[in-house]
């Protein structure tokens, strides 16, 4: 039976790595992942100027991000997902609350490892793919799980419109037909929709791949933390001597 029922109201609180001006975009569709009973509020953090996909710019932006993860585990969220896919300081939270606390990759590549053996990591960063590629060695998973790149000459940055899906659906399609891959996720957590349509494109070549939305993964399992009443091992993550940002 599970500790929370499923007519029980339950909290959600997504943590945005800065960019305040998605916080409506990420609240719509974090809401339409959702289950009912379920709600979700968006908050971003005020980082330290641009939120980079490098190493220093996780680190620049960790105060920030920790400080907003205690803010809603006192004001009463049931689980926090820091929505980016470089898991910036998720095990350090893990440390100073007592709810669930997810990153924006690890919950894909967990669902995604149970759909196929071989796992690809689409992205456009050169500077990224460093970082998750040490993300996953760190992680356990690099033996599966592998970066994938799509060639571009500026980056996500380097694309308008419909350009960056159609770049990823070309690199999945390389990705599969080389057999690097037979399952894929997408490296960054603020391309709603891409995963889905990255997915009917191959399905409309092929055999069916899947392709799992970092939002949703996320989500979904910080749901099925709360519904099964378990939340950080305090044998792993001892308690913090004080909480970040003097909350």
């Amino acid at each position: 039976m599970p500790l929370l029922a499923k007519e029980e109201c339950m909290r959600l609180t997504v943590v945005l790595p800065g960019f305040a001006e998605h916080v409506a975009a990420v609240r719509e569709e974090s809401g339409a992942w959702a289950a009912g009973g379920v709600g979700v509020d968006v908050v971003a953090a005020t980082v330290p100027g641009e939120m980079s996909a490098s190493r220093y710019g996780l680190a620049v932006a960790g105060p920030a991000l920790l400080a907003e993860v205690v803010r809603a585990a006192r004001s009463g969220s049931d689980g926090v997902l820091i929505d980016c896919a470089a898991e910036p300081v998720v095990h350090a939270a893990r440390e100073v609350v007592d709810v669930p606390v997810v990153g924006g990759l690890l919950p894909a590549l967990h669902v995604a490892m149970n759909l196929g053996p071989r796992v690809g990591v689409l992205t456009t960063l050169p500077s990224a793919a460093s970082v998750f590629r040490q993300l996953l060695a760190q992680e356990g998973v690099s033996g599966r799980c592998r970066v994938v790149m799509v060639p571009s000459p500026g980056g996500e940055s380097g694309f308008e419109g419909g350009a960056l899906v159609r770049a990823l659906c070309a690199g999945a399609e390389q990705a599969v037909a080389s057999g690097e891959a037979d399952v894929l996720v997408l490296s960054c957590t603020g391309i709603s929709g891409a995963a889905r349509a990255v997915q009917d494109y191959l399905a409309g070549r092929g055999p069916f791949v899947p392709v799992v939305d970092l939002t949703g993964a996320a989500l979904m399992l910080l749901e099925s933390m709360v519904r099964l009443g378990v939340r950080p091992s305090r044998t792993a993550y001892a308690p913090a001597v004080a909480a970040p940002g003097g909350l």
